[in-house]
């Protein structure tokens, strides 16, 4: 049973409790306690299993139509590059570059509006946002209409963020992880199949991934239109105020939790060190091993089929077993050995015997998440995912220039060491400083709990 902090607590004798706020009468009983263990409303109702049933439903169709395209964009640039792999990289880089940047602008915001209207409508409108994005990639035939939707999808791009407060609305504290879990094996499910599908689309004709992507996401708009309950009563809801709706007042809120914030720039380091992946990941692929875009869509479905296998299977036994702390240092370890791994592969067979210890890098993500929503009042969760969505976007807005801009630089022609992997050795070295620093933010247990 959760035993109450001791510290002094504001007098409510002569006022109303505030919600989500301790406090004491005069005589000293404590009425309340919502920011350390909050319980959540939905948690015994029997709405809350279907209810994550269809937040896993929405993440893995979303995930499956960005799926469909990955293995397929950077040839679209290199088409438009004229076939240099060099400047097709730059591009790549700068197109994840800018979506991440309007993730960081408008993240926060969709966050705060979650908090204020509920998760259902701005998940519903990421959907939209997410199919029309990629109706206009599969018309354009230029470079800047082709940057102008990844930056409309910038913009709309919230579900997943949003996905996690949906959970933490649902879920009581202690089973957060397992529910995380899930929604990285919806993430899993999606990169089974998603870059498979693309891989063979593509064989077909170039943008019909694009379509595909676009029906996909356009029918998960529908689906959670008549499916998708809402998650955050009336009586929950936070006043909307444009000042803490951005990425400034976003990080305020972290620094509100001190140990969210390191949390937070663990998560940071991790998410930086991911961006390798999505930035040179297919031209790095093709460069060394010439695999083509049915190579890499496979290669992406085995991705996914062990993050699935890790996220569904692993952490739901694995987390609660080490404890949260544990596994979160022990994720991030075993992605420090798949990168060193994926770095310096002579060649597609060592690249591929990397993936297991990349998937069991899974079980960072959940158990940072447990870690950080047991910290925060009831009322922000949303402002929480917004921020750490905002925190991750300034990755976004890095990483894939540095990624891009390494690799072009070791196997340009001015390189003075030939090594296309060092990409992967630079994650490495990200995933390296974050696990230091989460062995040193989590020293001290700060809530009930922890292991």
């Amino acid at each position: 049973m959760w035993m109450p902090h001791h510290r002094r607590l504001p007098d409510c004798s002569h006022a109303p409790a505030p919600p989500g706020r301790l406090c004491t009468l005069s005589n000293g009983i404590l009425l309340i306690d919502t920011i350390s263990n909050p319980p959540p409303l939905a948690a015994s109702h029997p709405v809350r299993r279907a209810a994550l049933l269809f937040i896993f439903i929405t993440v893995a169709l979303d995930v499956l139509a960005i799926g469909v395209v990955i293995p397929v964009l950077p040839h679209l640039i290199e088409q438009f590059t004229g076939g240099d792999v060099g400047s097709a990289a730059l591009w790549v880089g700068l197109f994840g570059t800018v979506f991440a940047l309007m993730q960081f602008v408008f993240s926060p915001l969709q966050g705060a509006l979650s908090d204020r209207f509920g998760r259902r409508p701005v998940i519903l409108l990421s959907n939209l946002g997410l199919g029309l994005d990629f109706i206009l990639m599969a018309l354009v035939n230029t470079l800047p209409l082709l940057f102008l939707g990844r930056i409309l999808a910038g913009i709309t791009s919230a579900s997943f963020s949003t996905a996690n407060a949906y959970i933490a609305d649902v879920v009581p504290p202690e089973k957060r992880a397992g529910s995380y879990g899930m929604i990285g094996a919806a993430f899993g499910l999606g990169f089974i199949i998603g870059p498979a599908m693309g891989g063979y689309l593509s064989g077909i004709d170039l943008r019909l991934p694009f379509w595909v992507a676009a029906g996909l996401s356009l029918a998960n708009f529908c689906y959670g239109w008549f499916i998708l309950p809402e998650s955050l009563p009336p009586a929950r809801r936070a006043p909307f105020d444009l000042r803490r709706a951005n990425p400034v007042g976003a990080l305020v809120l972290l620094r509100r939790y001190p140990q969210v914030m390191g949390l937070a720039a663990v998560l940071f380091f991790s998410q930086l060190a991911h961006y390798v992946l999505n930035s040179v990941f297919v031209l790095y692929a093709d460069y060394r091993y010439q695999w083509g875009p049915q190579q890499v869509g496979y290669t992406l479905a085995l991705v996914g089929a062990s993050n699935a296998v890790v996220q569904a299977g692993l952490v739901r036994r694995v987390v609660p077993w080490l404890g949260e702390r544990k596994a979160l240092l022990a994720g991030l370890g075993f992605g420090v050995m798949g990168f060193v791994l994926q770095g310096l592969a002579p060649n597609g067979t060592w690249f591929l015997l990397a993936i297991p210890l990349m998937a069991l890098w899974g079980f960072t993500g959940p158990a940072v998440q447990a870690l950080m929503t047991r910290q925060v009042d009831v009322h922000e969760q949303g402002r929480l995912q917004g921020a750490v969505a905002s925190l991750a976007s300034v990755a976004g807005i890095f990483g894939p220039w540095m990624f891009t801009n390494v690799f072009a630089s070791f196997i340009g022609e001015r390189a003075s060491w030939h090594l296309p992997g060092a990409p992967f050795l630079l994650s490495g070295a990200l995933l390296a400083l974050g696990a230091v620093l989460a062995w040193r933010v989590t020293r001290q247990p700060r809530y009930p709990g922890h292991k």
